[in-house]
């Protein structure tokens, strides 16, 4: 198991330093000049010269690409151009907002999923599991910031139980703060939710049609004790990696939830840096993003091994 653990360790540090290399050679092949975007077009030659010096954009590539990943590597993500505070500054403030929303989203996803998932696929075929699946397709076309304005207009301006948006900040309360979090959490969790229901469903069923399922119910188990604890654990795997995914994208992907409540998280602050030509900005959020996915696979990978015994006897 070390051996394993270990092996999913360096292919994630592989990953990394690759991904490295790719964003930094995508931000500096992109068109336009960082420091002539800022000063715009009435800014002096002298003037040019000189922010393009205090970018480091007169070094080398080579030299500029092993600074940027020295400074990863001791937490320093540069300075931003636009707003003049460290990256990583910026890059804390932001988290502590699309972290929370995150999990609360994943959270919320996955107590809605998986009981309408072994509640349809433990009624294969009936009107139940033809209800709850196309409640699942309907959740899939339906686009987040859709149900984000129903949401809005349910909860915030009718019955006024839930702020619009906006976020105070968690020094003003833990409870203000979680409370402008859940319509936008809800909001990015029922199209998340949908897609893992029909997932867990569709693993259920193929695991239900094994062998040892039919022994277990031959030896007169109930249903729903040999769905619970045969059928379920070894249906997770499929599961699983669907949570990881949707961790992953409910992190980066929120852009749009975080415009439609106006939240300053992660989402939004690299659509901010890429209209402003940011680079440092981009290229330090991109990179934080990558090693994310690239711990919550090796998370996953390990849950893998927990759930299904065969897998840990191979590693």
């Amino acid at each position: 198991m070390t051996a394993y653990i270990l092996n999913r360790v360096l292919i994630g540090l592989a990953t990394l330093l690759l991904a490295s290399i790719v964003v930094f050679g995508v931000m500096e092949v992109l068109p336009g000049d960082p420091a002539q975007l800022m000063l715009g077009m009435s800014g002096s030659p002298e003037a040019l010269a000189n922010l393009r010096a205090q970018m480091g954009l007169d070094e080398p590539i080579v030299w500029r690409y092993l600074h940027w990943i020295g400074g990863l590597l001791t937490g320093d993500f540069g300075r931003s151009y636009t707003y003049s505070s460290p990256v990583a500054d910026l890059i804390r403030e932001r988290l502590a907002v699309s972290l929370p929303l995150a999990l609360m989203s994943l959270l919320l996803s996955t107590f809605i999923a998986l009981p309408v998932g072994i509640f349809a696929a433990a009624r294969r075929g009936r009107l139940p599991d033809t209800l709850s699946m196309g409640t699942a397709q309907l959740g899939v076309a339906v686009p987040n910031f859709w149900f984000a304005l129903l949401l809005i207009y349910a909860f915030a301006v009718w019955l006024k139980w839930l702020p619009a948006g906006g976020f105070p900040g968690w020094n003003g309360g833990i409870w203000n703060g979680i409370k402008s979090l859940i319509l936008p959490s809800i909001a990015l969790a029922l199209p998340q939710a949908a897609i893992l229901a029909r997932v867990t469903r569709s693993a259920l069923l193929d695991v239900l049609g094994e062998d040892y399922i039919r022994t277990a119910r031959a030896k007169g188990l109930p249903r729903g004790r040999v769905l619970r604890r045969h059928a379920l654990r070894n249906a997770m795997i499929p599961v699983l990696t669907i949570l990881g995914l949707q961790f992953a994208f409910l992190l980066a992907g929120t852009i749009i939830i975080e415009n439609v409540f106006y939240l300053p998280g992660l989402g939004r602050l690299i659509f901010q840096a890429i209209t402003q030509r940011d680079l440092i900005v981009v290229e330090g959020v991109v990179m934080l993003l990558v090693a994310s996915v690239i711990v919550v696979n090796i998370m996953v990978d390990l849950a893998y091994a927990v759930v299904d015994p065969r897998l840990r006897e191979a590693a």
